[in-house]
């Protein structure tokens, strides 16, 4: 199996190391919209880098993993799909809820095979959680509660075209309120503030925000977020239910202290960032998709299911700048 990878920035270059390691991935043929860039990489893992993106298509391969920046996604998944190519996506799959629903028509209208990067679903902690509310364990759920922290604001080129908090940050906090919980988002009403660093304010953007979702069953979800933690990276989601309540991402590195007497000390090693805390649940997400394309395994999250959780964050989006409750059924869908 040949695969080849677009993009061989932080995270492109992670799964490229992660696939570089996979005994059935076989060789990696490496591009990046800066050559040299993916020729150090290749030099490094023992892969092969292409001269510009188009003799990824030209050489051949056998899948593609798209890891680039967000406005190039929609564009190679499409080009992916018609000649006939398994494609991973980072998420998102498009900037905003349109494109991303001309990319998903385009997907189904060819059969084309697409997984997109939601690597909590391979989270052990987020997994458990998962078997447990199915189980019933936890009883009747009344109330999740989900945080995304970073520790430190990206830079201000980021954030214009990252599509917001909501759609590129705390998207992953609304599919595991879906994946989790097995059930469907019906309503949101949001809060933002950029009260923080100027960048935030410049391009439109915040750097906090606040979500109440209303499960189809009546569930409660609570989801913050924020760009500004210095207390280091803190992602957390906690269920409760009428016979017992569990949390995924309180550990001995979670960056947060009690102030009771007798609680538990400060993490000594804070989580630093994303790849750190879940590195082990992105190289898992990559391994499906190998088993994926090999024909051994299912698809753990097609385009449907990545759309589900964008439109809730485009309605968080709507309900932030219109100041009122909005309905998923305000939203166009597939």
């Amino acid at each position: 199996m040949r695969i080849g990878l677009i993009g061989t920035g932080r995270i492109g270059s992670f799964h490229a190391a992660s696939l570089a390691r996979h005994p059935d991935a076989g060789s990696l043929l490496l591009a990046d919209a800066e050559p040299g860039r993916a020729a150090r990489l290749a030099d490094r893992l023992g892969a092969t880098a292409a001269p510009s993106v188009d003799q990824v298509f030209t050489w051949g391969v056998d899948a593609l993993v798209v890891a680039c920046a967000t406005e190039g996604h929609a564009g190679l998944v499409v080009r992916a799909v018609r000649g006939g190519l398994p494609v991973f996506c980072e998420k998102p799959i498009a900037p905003d809820l349109a494109r991303t629903l001309e990319v998903l028509r385009e997907v189904t209208a060819v059969g084309g095979l697409l997984q997109v990067g939601f690597m909590r679903r391979f989270d052990a902690g987020y997994r458990t959680a998962r078997e447990l509310v199915r189980s019933g364990a936890l009883g009747r759920l009344h109330t999740v509660r989900t945080m995304t922290a970073d520790p430190a604001p990206p830079p201000a080129a980021y954030l214009a075209g990252s599509g917001g908090l909501y759609r590129d940050c705390l998207v992953h906090d609304f599919d595991m309120a879906r994946w989790v919980t097995g059930r469907e988002v019906t309503e949101v009403y949001a809060a933002g503030s950029d009260a923080g660093p100027a960048a935030f304010r410049e391009s439109g953007d915040i750097d906090t925000a606040a979500a109440v979702l209303t499960l189809d069953d009546g569930t409660l979800v609570t989801c913050t977020g924020t760009r500004c933690n210095g207390a280091g990276y803190d992602v957390r989601m906690e269920l409760a239910g009428e016979r017992d309540q569990v949390s995924c991402g309180l550990d001995d590195r979670t960056p947060i202290a009690s102030t009771e007497p007798h609680g538990p000390p400060p993490a000594s090693k804070p989580w630093t960032g994303f790849l750190e805390r879940f590195g082990p649940a992105y190289e898992a997400e990559l391994a499906a998709f190998v088993r994926l394309v090999r024909g051994e395994g299912a698809n753990p999250c097609d385009g449907r299911e990545a759309l589900a959780a964008f439109r809730v964050a485009e309605a968080c989006e709507r309900s932030r700048r219109e100041r009122r409750p909005v309905r998923l059924e305000e939203l166009p869908d597939l």
